[in-house]
């Protein structure tokens, strides 16, 4: 790597998510827990430097997440909040009915990013969720909207209703990296989350392909992928209870990947498709 594309690799720590509107690249994830657990993690993560949390109605969580901001003492214009509300509320007003019930619950009055956790495809009624979730942002109650497991078919009837997608969250982890749905991002200008970045197994943490870069940079396996994600220009949301891997999963950004690094581990995809089909599975 160039001393040039090294520097820049170094100093992303955000990504532009919007005009005005940047996301940072590591975030908490806050799926399973739930109640005092949630609060303590929150509060604790927000203590060892995350500015980005995620959460969404489906974890059963948002009041303990936003029990624990509030625990954390830092003024919310400091935080990025994002959240997901379930297929029930699909259609103009249920849209605007969620972001109530969201915002009650967390404990705040507006959202950084609001996503349709699930297209449903069979409800037929994600298009109109996303029509109106652009209306909530040009009102000032959401800062930028996006989506969750969207397939491209599924993207592409957005985009035939004139709504360009600032973001997709979907599984990406070194064995699961779904290079179609990726490339379709790529092309059409919308940002990558990867939930579980670190997968749910964890097997591939001890290849050669993750080990070996460790060993070089004197880090986790776990940052070492990681970093893999960032370093690609996606956000990557683990989910630690943890302090110290807490710390470890945010610092990421002191080093970077080689060419031949970032090779290794892309060369560990299986081809296996999400652990959910979006087709079939919804919530």
């Amino acid at each position: 790597m160039s001393e040039a594309l090294e520097s820049e690799a170094l100093e992303s720590t955000m990504a532009e998510l919007a005009p005005g509107v940047v996301i940072p690249l590591i975030g908490l994830g806050t799926w399973p827990m739930t109640g005092g657990e949630a609060t303590d993690a929150v509060a604790r993560a927000i203590g060892n430097g995350y500015r980005h949390i995620d959460t969404a109605e489906n974890y059963g969580n948002e009041e303990a997440v936003g029990e624990g901001i509030r625990r954390s003492g830092i003024a919310r214009g400091d935080l990025f909040l994002t959240t997901k509300f379930n297929r029930q509320w699909h259609g103009r007003t249920g849209v605007r009915e969620a972001f109530g019930a969201a915002t009650r619950r967390l404990g705040t009055g507006y959202l950084d990013l609001f996503l349709v956790h699930w297209p449903n495809p069979s409800k037929g009624r994600f298009v109109e969720a996303a029509e109106e979730l652009t209306t909530l942002a040009g009102e000032g109650l959401i800062r930028c909207w996006g989506v969750s497991n969207f397939k491209p078919a599924h993207l592409r009837e957005l985009h035939a209703a004139g709504l360009e997608t600032p973001l997709n969250q979907v599984q990406i982890d070194p064995e699961t990296q779904q290079p179609e749905q990726l490339a379709f991002h790529r092309e059409h200008g919308i940002l990558t989350a990867a939930y579980s970045p670190l997968g749910r197994s964890g097997s591939f943490l001890s290849d050669p392909a993750v080990t070996g870069p460790a060993g070089v940079h004197g880090r986790t396996p776990a940052q070492v992928v990681l970093r893999w994600q960032v370093q690609s220009g996606r956000v990557a949301i683990p989910k630690s209870a943890d302090d110290r891997r807490q710390r470890e999963n945010l610092d990421v950004f002191g080093f970077a990947l080689t060419e031949a690094e970032m090779a290794g581990i892309d060369a560990l995809d299986t081809g296996a498709p999400p652990r959910l089909d979006s087709d079939e599975f919804g919530h």
